[in-house]
């Protein structure tokens, strides 16, 4: 082998490398940003629903003459329990991203 065909060699493989490397960044800041999307469509949609869910018992309270029902409670908590699981998500999701952006300050 001669020394031209060695190095170039390596520096396909060097390529290889860096292409493998940036499809991976961009890869990964797409699926965090996707899941940062889903996460924020979740909590967007978590709100509504509260909104017409409070103001829908407002109205049947409103017409009953102020009774209550605790059944918005137990619904309240199961809604609760998943706001708080999409938050987490959505850091998480943040987190990659600050992970990929200092990956890539360092390199």
């Amino acid at each position: 082998m001669s020394n031209p065909l060695v190095q170039a060699f390596f520096v396909g493989r060097a390529v290889a490398e860096v292409v493998n490397e940036r499809l991976e960044v961009a890869l990964t800041d797409a699926l965090s940003d996707l899941g940062k999307f889903d996460a924020e469509a979740r909590e967007q949609l978590r709100q509504f629903t509260d909104e017409v869910l409070e103001r829908a018992n407002r109205a049947a309270e409103a017409a009953n003459g102020g009774q209550s029902t605790t059944s918005r409670q137990a619904s309240s908590e199961s809604v609760d329990l998943q706001a708080d699981i999409d938050e987490l998500r959505a850091e998480i999701a943040l987190l990659r991203t600050e992970l990929q952006h200092y990956r890539r300050a360092s390199a």
